[in-house]
């Protein structure tokens, strides 16, 4: 691997790098090895130390390793990058894969569910996967039990994503190791997280993340409220895609979700058609260049009345960065320079739906 791309690597790994700041990073100083030479400065202007930078040998290893499996990189802004998925504000930086990647430039349409699901369910799901496939369709899921895997079982012959919350060669659950080893094969197999890494329950919110990111719309078949498949089905909701539901008995609480989206919402489905309508023949995001996603406002430096007003502003619950910019009065550049210093000097961090709060 490239130099530019092992700084790239090792920006990713890094401590309070997270994909916002990754992206502010690039945009400010043009390039990894640039911003990795100027995080001590910035950090030191928020008030803070500097975060703890990877290891090059840590990156070096992690390199070796993924290379050892068979997968290999791919990194927001390549060509190869999924554009849809691009288009997120918290898009993975960097991916790893196994299998055909260009199943993810074709319509993709998530699939997520209840682990616990019942067997008409899983049936259902299973057919909705394989009529998706046969349109030419990509059916992407999480490779959980229930839903997640039925949904891979019928889309298997004709393009499926697996997208995993472990290292690329971590299986989980254990009894799904064979089909995620199918996945790879003859689909698309993806993580985000290093090789070996365990999939700890933060990581599956982001791995919905991705599922959402990658997909012109997502169905959920069967979820109970307050479950992973209703976050996926927010995120995407967020990103302005379709959502989709499977409506269920009342009487069945993994119903519940799925008759609540559609309450809210949601395009009911009842067949691979509904599915096909709702995405549409030839849907517009097909046909996007991909854009970049390291455009920003020219870098600003901030004074030090501009820092205190925006310190002041923000607290230990997460404020909307529109809200910040409005109330302080301050340019949109000033405050996402001040918030860039504040977070790599480990004074406030960021949160879901363009967020931000103060370390307590």
């Amino acid at each position: 691997m490239e130099h530019s791309r092992l700084d790239s690597l090792r920006l990713i790994r890094s401590a309070q790098i997270g994909p916002i700041t990754y992206r502010q990073l690039i945009a400010r100083f043009g390039s990894a090895t640039a911003a990795l030479a100027a995080i001590p400065d910035l950090a030191a202007r928020g008030g803070g130390r500097p975060p703890r930078l990877a290891e090059p040998a840590l990156i070096l290893r992690e390199v070796e390793r993924t290379q050892s499996l068979g997968a290999t990189y791919v990194f927001i802004g390549e060509p190869d990058y999924p554009a849809l998925l691009a288009e997120m504000e918290t898009a993975p930086p960097a991916l790893i894969y196994r299998g055909d990647l260009s199943l993810a430039k074709r319509r993709c349409v998530g699939m997520v569910g209840a682990r616990n699901a019942s067997a008409a369910a899983c049936r259902f799901a299973r057919m909705l996967g394989q009529g998706l496939a046969a349109e030419g369709v990509t059916v992407v899921s999480g490779l959980a039990r229930g839903i997640d895997t039925a949904a891979h079982q019928g889309s298997i012959d004709g393009g499926t994503i697996g997208v995993i919350a472990s290292g690329i060669d971590i299986a989980y659950p254990p009894e799904n190791e064979a089909l995620q080893e199918q996945v790879a094969q003859r689909g698309l197999l993806l993580a985000e997280q290093p090789p070996g890494t365990q999939p700890l329950a933060r990581h599956f919110p982001s791995r919905n993340r991705i599922i959402a990111g990658l997909s012109v719309g997502t169905v959920v078949v069967e979820a109970a409220p307050k479950s992973g498949s209703l976050i996926t089905a927010r995120l995407a909701g967020e990103a302005g895609r379709d959502v989709m539901a499977v409506p269920g008995s009342p009487l069945d609480p993994r119903a519940q979700g799925c008759n609540q989206l559609i309450r809210e919402g949601a395009i009911l489905v009842q067949s691979v058609a509904d599915i096909l309508e709702a995405i549409g023949p030839i849907h517009g995001s097909m046909f996007r260049q991909p854009s970049d996603p390291f455009t920003a406002a020219p870098p600003a430096d901030a004074s030090d009345s501009d820092r205190r007003r925006i310190v002041d502003l923000l607290g230990p619950v997460p404020v909307p960065v529109d809200e910040v910019i409005r109330q302080s009065g301050i340019a949109p550049a000033l405050v996402q320079t001040v918030l860039l210093e504040l977070e790599l000097a480990g004074r406030a961090e960021r949160h879901a739906g363009g967020r931000v709060s103060l370390r307590e």
